[in-house]
C-alpha cells in the first residue's frame, strides 16, 4: 500500500506544483471568553474543494494517513477531547480498501480546557490539522495546516458545560495527540525530583545499619532521655536540634558543591576523569577499609574540640553534636555520600543540596523517632555478629561500585583497557563474593565456618549469586536491562547505527537521503543516556522510526577537542545544562522538535519522534 500511494504522489508532482492546496482550515471558539480552568468548545473546519476528500482520525493500517488535529500551545490551553461527525466509508481506488473520509466540509469539535492559573487577558489558541488530501485518481502528501483563534481569559465570566451533539463520535487520542495535550514537561520533571528525592532517603535510612551508625544509636538516644533537668518535651526538642545537625552538615555539602561548580560546571563535573578517578581511590579506601584492610578514623582533636564545644549544652552545643556525630560516622557513610553526590550532579541545579538534605533526612529521621517512642529502644536487635556481616558485605559492594568510576575515566579517555567483558567480568565475580562470605565459604571477619547459616543470610546469599550470574549474558552481547546504565556500554546495544562525534557527515547525509536528523547529545557518564539507548531505543516500535532517521551521537563530556567542540554546537542549540537531550533537524537545518531527558514511557518519546513525519 505505501508503495502505491508512493508512486501516485510523485506521479502527482508537476501538478501539486501549481495546484494550492484543496482544504482550507479555520477555527472558531465557543464561547470565545472563559474562565481559568474553564472550557470552551473549539469547532475546527476542514472546507475541501470539489472532488478531493480527506481521512477520519482511524482509518485501517497500511492506508492513508488519518487525520490528526493538536493544539501547538498547552501553556495556554489543552486539547481535552476529540469529536468527529460520522465519516462516509466507502471504497478507496487509491488504496483498494474501504477508508473513511469526509468530502465537501467537516467540522472536528475540540474540547479545550484553560489551565487554572491563566493569566487575565487575550490568548491566541492554535490548532493545528495534519491530513492527507486525495482525489478518485491522485493524493497529495501528507501536509499540515493551522487555524487560530482568540480566547479571551476572564476570570468572571462563568463556566458553562460543553454539549456535543449526539450525532458526534469521541476520537481516541493518538500518541502524538495525548503528548502535546496536557502541558506535563514540569510534573515530569517533578516527578523525577521526587524519584530522586526518595532515593537520596532511603540511602540516609540504610546508613543506618552500617558499623559506625547503628551502635551510636542507643548511646545518643540514652544522652538525650537521662539529661538531668530535661523533661522529655525538651529532650525532644533536643533530639530535634541534633538532626538538624546532621541535615545542616550534609545540605551544606551539596550547596558547597553547587556554589562553587554552578549550574554547568556540576554537570560537567560528573563526568571529568581526574574526578571520577579520585571517587574511585576514596571508594576503594573506604572498600577495604571496610574489608579489615586498615581503620579510617578522622583527627581526634578536631573530633575533640567539637565534643567539648557540644558539651555547653544550649541549641548551638545540640546542634554541634550532631555535626560530631556525622563526622565520626562519614567513614560509613561516605559510600552512600559518593554515588548520591555523582548521581546529582550529573541532574545538574539544585539537586547536589535537595539530595544531600534528602539523604541527611533519612539519616537523622530514626533518631527523633526514638526520642518520641525511646521503649522502642528495647526492641532493637542488638550490636552483634551481624553489624560485621553488614561491613563486609558493604565493602564488596563500595569496591564493585569503583570501578563504574574507573569505567567513566576509561571511556572519557578513550584508553579502552576496562570493555565491557571485563567489567562485567570484575563484577561477576565480585558480587558472587559476598555470596560465598554469607554462606561461610569465605573465611572473613563476622562468619564462623562452622556456625549454622540462617534463612536470612541464606536468602541474602542467594540474592547476591542470582544477579552475578544474571551479568554473565552481558558478556556475550546479551541486554542486562536496568544494569545497561551502570556499565560500559556494547558495540550494538541499540540494534540501531549512530554516526558518532560527526554532525556535518551526518547532516549531509540527511540531505543526500532526504531523510531528518536525529541528533543525540550524550556522554560517555551520563546513566541515563546509557539507560535510553539500552532500554528505549532497543524497543520494536521505536526502532521502527529510528531507522527513517539518519542518526548521530555527539559526546560532550569528553576531554578532547571533539567534545568541547559538541558541548559549544549543544549549547548553541538549547538552553538546558543536563543530558540526554535528543533534537530532530530537518535537511535545512531547522529544529523540528527537540526532547530533555529520559523516559520510561515509549509511547511519549514515540509522539516525540513522530513530529518529523
Amino acid at each position: 500500500m505505501k508503495l502505491r500511494f508512493l508512486i501516485l504522489a510523485l506521479l502527482a508532482l508537476p501538478m501539486v506544483a501549481q495546484r494550492k492546496d484543496p482544504v482550507q482550515w479555520k477555527l472558531e471558539l465557543v464561547p470565545a471568553s472563559a474562565a481559568p480552568g474553564g472550557t470552551v468548545l473549539g469547532k475546527f473546519t476542514a472546507t475541501i474543494e470539489p472532488g478531493w476528500h480527506l481521512y477520519a482520525p482511524t482509518v485501517p493500517s497500511g492506508g492513508p494517513q488519518p487525520s490528526t488535529i493538536t493544539l501547538l500551545d498547552p501553556a495556554a490551553a489543552w486539547l481535552k477531547k476529540l469529536h468527529e461527525p460520522k465519516p462516509e466509508v466507502k471504497y478507496d481506488p487509491n488504496f483498494k480498501i474501504d477508508v473513511q473520509s469526509y468530502a465537501g466540509s467537516v467540522t472536528f469539535l475540540l474540547e479545550i480546557a484553560v489551565p487554572a492559573d491563566a493569566a487575565a487577558g487575550k490568548v491566541e489558541i492554535t490548532a493545528q490539522g495534519r491530513y492527507q488530501a486525495c482525489s478518485e485518481t491522485e493524493c497529495l502528501f501528507p501536509k499540515k495546516k493551522t487555524g487560530v483563534a482568540l480566547l479571551l481569559i476572564d476570570p468572571g465570566v462563568r463556566t458553562l458545560p460543553v454539549s456535543i451533539p449526539s450525532d458526534y463520535l469521541e476520537v481516541p487520542m493518538l500518541p502524538v495527540q495525548a503528548a502535546v495535550a496536557k502541558p506535563v514537561a514540569e510534573e515530569v520533571k517533578d516527578e523525577g525530583m521526587l524519584q530522586f528525592i526518595l532515593v537520596a532517603f532511603g540511602f540516609g535510612l540504610a546508613s543506618i545499619f552500617t558499623p559506625c551508625v547503628f551502635p551510636m544509636i542507643p548511646i545518643t538516644m540514652s544522652f538525650f532521655l537521662k539529661r538531668q533537668g530535661v523533661t522529655r518535651s525538651q529532650g525532644i526538642a533536643q533530639a530535634a536540634l541534633f538532626c538538624l545537625g546532621i541535615v545542616v552538615l550534609f545540605t551544606g555539602i551539596g550547596l558547597l558543591t553547587t556554589a562553587l561548580l554552578g549550574r554547568s560546571g556540576v554537570v560537567q563535573l560528573g563526568a571529568n576523569p581526574w574526578v571520577n578517578l579520585f571517587i574511585a581511590v576514596v571508594f576503594l579506601a573506604f572498600g577495604l577499609s571496610l574489608l579489615g584492610a586498615f581503620e579510617i578514623t578522622l583527627p581526634s582533636g578536631m573530633l575533640t574540640k567539637l565534643n567539648q564545644a557540644s558539651d555547653g549544652g544550649g541549641v548551638l552545643g545540640t546542634m554541634l553534636m550532631g555535626l560530631t556525630f556525622s563526622l565520626t560516622s562519614f567513614a560509613c557513610v561516605g559510600p552512600f555520600v559518593g554515588p548520591l553526590l555523582a548521581a546529582s550532579v550529573q541532574g545538574g541545579g539544585l539537586r547536589p543540596a535537595v539530595g544531600m538534605a534528602s539523604f541527611a533526612s533519612g539519616l537523622a529521621a530514626p533518631f527523633f523517632l526514638l526520642a518520641l517512642f525511646p521503649s522502642f529502644l528495647t526492641r532493637m536487635p542488638r550490636s552483634g555478629g551481624w553489624l560485621p556481616r553488614v561491613k563486609t558485605v558493604l565493602g564488596f559492594v563500595i569496591v564493585a561500585v569503583m570501578f563504574k568510576y574507573l569505567s567513566t575515566v576509561d571511556q572519557v579517555l578513550h584508553t579502552d583497557i576496562l570493555t565491557r567483558e571485563r567489567f562485567l567480568a570484575i563484577w561477576v565475580v565480585l558480587f558472587s563474593l559476598p555470596g560465598f562470605y554469607l554462606l561461610g565459604m569465605l573465611k572473613m571477619e563476622g562468619i564462623n565456618p562452622n556456625e549454622h547459616v540462617g534463612p536470612v543470610r541464606a536468602l541474602v546469599a542467594a540474592a547476591f549469586l542470582a544477579f552475578s550470574l544474571s551479568l554473565i549474558p552481558g558478556m556475550f552481547g546479551g541486554r542486562l536491562g536496568e544494569v545497561d546504565a551502570f556499565v560500559p556500554t556494547g558495540q550494538s546495544s541499540s540494534g540501531v547505527h549512530f554516526m558518532k562525534d560527526d554532525y556535518q557527515a551526518a547532516l549531509a547525509k540527511a540531505r543526500a537521503e532526504n531523510k531528518p536528523l536525529f541528533v543525540n547529545f550524550t556522554g560517555y557518564a551520563c546513566t541515563n543516556c546509557k539507560w535510553m539507548k539500552a532500554n528505549m531505543f532497543t524497543r520494536p516500535e521505536i526502532q521502527a522510526v529510528l531507522e527513517k532517521f539518519v542518526l548521530v551521537e555527539l559526546y560532550t563530556d569528553g576531554n578532547d577537542a571533539t567534545s568541547e567542540a559538541n558541548q559549544k554546537f549543544y549549547e548553541s542549540k538549547i538552553d538546558s545544562s543536563s543530558i540526554p537531550v535528543y533534537m530532530i533537524f530537518d535537511t535545512n537545518e531547522k529544529e523540528i522538535a527537540h526532547f530533555v531527558g529520559q523516559t520510561r514511557d515509549s509511547a511519549e518519546y514515540l509522539a516525540f519522534l513522530n513530529k518529523a513525519f
